[in-house]
């Protein structure tokens, strides 16, 4: 068994695209940046491209994606719910925001309210993908307090280096959004790190004697609770070796950090055209490592439920 693509897909791409949507909003619609349409054009098709294909592969693990609607009546209980209500919500002020600031060059005004909205619900909807692991208490690798802010800080670190290299492709080049790209990612390295630690060294005390409630002696499965797998081994019970896992981790380190912050650093000194290459190289590089990073999110993962599997 192994991750599903379709959510390691969706928790990459919509972080992403609604980073890039939140400084897309605050910077277009208070005219930071000018209403260029080829570049409001593009910079909107791609976070809003992002986002959207990011919620569509998410029915992709559904058993019935043809009911995934049912989802959005249960917001007042459910996180996943919550974020898809906000999700769609989101999509309102951005196309408003698009049609004003790339359709008809306006910036200021209702155009810029739109922008803050957008912003605002990117913010909330990045939120509610968090806190869909961070609230799950069987899994103690995500309910820590480290879960929210590592996608708040992701969304931050993909969205503003995708920024950087819109930027850079139109001749407009931010030396703010470059520093921004780069402090972020660094940022990003460091909760990396650090959710690492704490992960490696997290000391879990239900084990199958707590979970049965039996003493005396230690508890061991001698067969399975039903005949196949369920929903909880497919998505939150997977062996990942540690060898692979000692493997993945430099590899994430690398792609989804290292190397885009070396890319930014010397894109800041580079001359165009190289500043541009290295600037979408960053991205381009970023985003692959991300789906390396989110991979090992659900991998490393252990549902309490395993421990009735003798795991």
């Amino acid at each position: 068994m192994h991750p599903a693509f379709s959510v390691v897909f969706f928790t990459t791409a919509t972080g992403a695209g609604y980073g890039l949507l939140a400084l897309l909003g605050l910077l277009g619609g208070f005219g930071v940046i000018p209403a260029d349409f080829w570049f409001g054009l593009v910079g909107m098709a791609l976070a809003l491209g992002l986002i959207a294909a990011g919620l569509l592969s998410s029915t992709g693990h559904l058993g019935r994606p043809e009911r995934a609607w049912r989802a959005f009546s249960q917001w007042r209980s459910s996180w996943l719910s919550r974020e898809g209500v906000a999700s769609v919500a989101t999509f309102i002020p951005a196309a408003l925001f698009g049609i004003g600031w790339v359709f008809l060059g306006r910036n200021g005004g209702w155009v810029a309210v739109a922008g803050l909205l957008a912003a605002a619900g990117a913010l909330v909807t990045t939120c509610t993908t968090g806190m869909i692991y961070a609230s799950l208490k069987p899994i103690a690798q995500w309910h820590s307090r480290y879960t929210l802010p590592a996608y708040l800080i992701f969304a931050a670190m993909t969205g503003s280096v995708l920024g950087n290299a819109l930027f850079q492709c139109f001749g407009a080049a931010s030396t703010a959004v470059l520093i921004g790209g780069l402090l972020a990612t660094l940022a990003g390295w460091g909760w990396k790190l650090a959710t690492w630690n704490y992960n490696d060294r997290l000391e879990i005390p239900t084990t199958a004697n707590t979970a049965t409630g039996l003493a005396g002696g230690t508890v061991r499965s001698i067969e399975w609770p039903h005949t196949e797998e369920n929903y909880l081994l497919k998505e939150m019970g997977f062996s990942i070796a540690r060898k692979h896992s000692a493997k993945l981790r430099p590899v994430t380190q690398a792609l989804a950090f290292a190397a885009p912050a070396f890319l930014l650093a010397i894109a800041f000194f580079l001359p165009w055209p190289l500043g541009v290459i290295a600037s979408v190289l960053a991205a381009v590089v970023q985003l692959a490592g991300m789906l390396v990073e989110r991979w090992l999110f659900f991998a490393e993962a252990k549902h309490t439920v395993a421990l009735y599997y003798g795991r």
